[in-house]
């Protein structure tokens, strides 16, 4: 089963420098490595990582070469960057890629943050750090829907599933929101999948992006 694999992971930073080289832990439990690529991205077309993670400090800058690298492939996607301002975190979030901000993660926690995000968006589910979580909450609110749409959006879900929403909207994966319900991963995972098909959700962006009253991108 996918769950017990660890992840490849493939990492870029527009500077050649990584600053967290202790991570993988060897008994890291999501991801068993790491491969080191840098621009134009040659490396990606050599080998199948199972998610990219791109540390910059413009992501408007550095993402499009990456993009551009991977072309029809669709690997999961996290961006590290000091950036906090709403419109880069909400375009980061817009092409379905998760959001580290440089000092919301440190340490040992922080290891695990990572990932964490790693494994969360290799599954299809939305990962962001506290301080994205703030920026896209706010994006959201500047382009929200009536009051009266969002009631009948969010009459949609049982309230199970809107804890979980709340939860998921805030940057928690699914195993952090199964710890906070006492709940199994696998039973918020269910959950999750059921929201994203009453939402009409696309996985993860389109689901919190609705839920937190941002104009939604419909299925064509």
């Amino acid at each position: 089963m996918r769950s017990l694999q660890r992840l490849l992971v493939a990492l870029s930073s527009s500077d050649d420098t990584w600053p967290r080289e202790e991570w993988p832990a060897p008994d890291d439990p999501y991801v068993s490595g790491v491969l080191r690529v840098s621009p134009p991205y040659r490396g990606l077309r050599e080998t199948a990582p199972d998610v990219v993670v791109l540390r910059c400090d413009d992501p408007a800058a550095s993402l499009p070469g990456l993009l551009k690298a991977l072309g029809d492939r669709n690997v999961p996607m996290i961006v590290v960057s000091p950036r906090t301002d709403t419109e880069t975190v909400v375009e980061v979030f817009r092409v379905g890629a998760g959001y580290l901000v440089e000092g919301d993660y440190c340490g040992g926690d922080g290891d695990r943050m990572l990932s964490s995000a790693a494994m969360a968006v290799s599954v299809g589910h939305t990962y962001l750090s506290p301080s994205a979580s703030v920026a896209l909450r706010e994006g959201a609110r500047r382009m929200a829907a009536t009051d009266d749409a969002m009631e009948r959006l969010r009459a949609l879900l049982s309230p199970r599933e809107q804890q979980i929403m709340e939860l998921l909207s805030t940057g928690l994966g699914a195993a952090q929101i199964g710890q906070r319900l006492r709940l199994s991963e696998k039973t918020v995972r269910n959950n999750l999948s059921n929201i994203y098909a009453k939402l009409d959700a696309r996985g993860g962006t389109d689901a919190v992006l609705r839920w937190l009253g941002a104009t939604p991108v419909l299925r064509t």
